[in-house]
């Protein structure tokens, strides 16, 4: 779910999720229907209101669309 509601296509959640992308098609379907969305922002909106989501900042590390820098930004340094 939380793939999904960070904007991940179907083809990118099963290649991360190891499945076939007709399944996650499947999954979704079958969550719109359980939280009776009838698309995936709907679906994503339902699923937030329910509480199904981790928080945005945990979600972004746990994709892997948020990595921490090897270390801090510094002013270019002078090799001599």
């Amino acid at each position: 779910m939380n793939l999904l509601y960070a904007g991940f296509s179907d083809a990118s959640i099963a290649r991360q999720l190891d499945i076939g992308h007709r399944t996650v098609q499947r999954r979704v379907q079958r969550l719109m229907d359980r939280l009776q969305a009838n698309g995936r922002v709907a679906l994503g909106a339902r699923a937030q209101e329910l509480g199904l989501l981790r928080s945005a900042h945990r979600r972004l590390h746990a994709t892997g669309a948020v990595r921490r820098p090897l270390r801090p930004p510094s002013a270019p340094r002078h090799y001599t």
